[in-house]
């Protein structure tokens, strides 16, 4: 049985002609909803030369109330500080997540900096969704003598309340995906797929950052820890590595996870690297996030559409924002926006089932 089948709505947003912030794309986008309940979104705008900025627009919607396009209203955010610069005028501020957290009464964004050591988890925080505030770089505690302040990172998002640490510490907990070397897709196919023995470098993670009694926080200088492997490759469509998506929401069952899953193309090989890059639902448990109650056996989205077999990188379709519909009265109804093939924004809409397989 699959009990979650996505059901794509439309193409919802694509590289507007004639905007030179949107040369090589947009894609991957942060969705959440504002003060004044209106759905905003939040996509990487790709300049020349990979150089990336994150936009925001408002979504626009029929009167069944389905996605059907956007009003674009500017940029939140682009490559200022030296972490997210480059030589030779690139840089990078990517693929946003956001999150209201309410322990620290703000918006909190995490983003992809790609600076001079590569790309690093970065945070920025908001009242409005209008202006931002950079909190810098996500710091590492040492987690079995690795540095993880030395490690690329990418797809990190928060969870929206406070939830208990391995060691029962009132916590803010932070998904991510550290790129240990060697766990690249690229690198493991030309390594002979030389990495089952050690999945836990092609996945996951989660950690903590834990509260002080009677101490507000902004995240600013924050230091994660109590680093856990969450989830590993488990099945041949995830086969070669997963990472994180959409940030987590709560739904009747526990906390909801679209994330992706990256598997060898038929015509791969170790000269011309080729992969699907598919997407899959996770639940986690209410209260202790680190229990998995369901892992998708088989995608629940995959690259069919020319937009997302074509493109800047082909046959990817790549979850990164999700809305519950509440605002139409549909609270089982989730609507999953995402990458597709790294050029355009799709969005497609999921119903939870009543229950879980056993």
């Amino acid at each position: 049985m699959k009990p979650f089948k996505l059901h794509r709505i439309c193409t919802l947003m694509e590289p507007e002609a004639g905007n030179k912030l949107e040369e090589e794309g947009v894609l991957n986008p942060a969705v959440t909803r504002g003060p004044d309940g209106e759905l905003y979104i939040f996509p990487r705008l790709v300049a020349k030369n990979n150089y990336s900025r994150i936009g925001i627009a408002r979504v626009k919607f029929d009167e069944k109330g389905d996605p059907v396009g956007v009003e674009r209203l500017g940029v939140v955010l682009e490559p200022e500080m030296d972490y997210e610069k480059r030589p030779n005028n690139r840089g990078g501020c990517e693929d946003p997540r956001i999150t209201y957290i309410v322990a620290v009464e703000h918006y909190i964004m995490t983003y992809t900096a790609y600076g001079p050591y590569g790309p690093r988890i970065a945070m920025a925080r908001s009242k409005d969704l209008f202006n931002w505030e950079r909190l810098g770089l996500v710091h590492y505690s040492p987690h079995n003598g690795i540095d993880f302040n030395g490690i690329d990172n990418k797809d990190a998002s928060f969870f929206p309340s406070v939830l208990p640490s391995p060691n029962n510490h009132r916590s803010i907990a932070m998904l991510n995906r550290p790129l240990f070397p060697g766990t690249r897709p690229e690198e493991i196919v030309k390594n002979n797929d030389v990495h089952h023995s050690d999945k836990q470098k092609e996945s996951i993670w989660i950690s903590y950052f834990n509260l002080k009694q009677g101490k507000h926080t902004s995240l600013e200088n924050a230091k994660f820890t109590s680093h856990h492997c969450l989830a590993q490759p488990v099945y041949p469509w995830e086969d070669i590595k997963i990472g994180g998506g959409a940030p987590p929401i709560l739904t009747k069952h526990g906390w909801l996870l679209v994330y992706h899953g990256v598997q060898k193309h038929e015509d791969c090989t170790k000269s011309l690297p080729a992969f699907y890059y598919s997407a899959g639902i996770m639940i986690l448990s209410e209260t202790k996030p680190q229990k998995t109650l369901y892992h998708s056996p088989v995608p629940v989205l995959t690259p069919d559409l020319p937009e997302e077999k074509a493109g800047i990188v082909g046959n990817v379709v790549f979850p990164t924002g999700t809305d519950r519909r509440d605002d139409i009265g549909q609270p089982d109804r989730f609507d999953i926006y995402y990458g597709m093939a790294d050029n355009r924004i799709g969005v497609a809409k999921m119903l939870i089932p009543d229950q879980l397989p056993d």
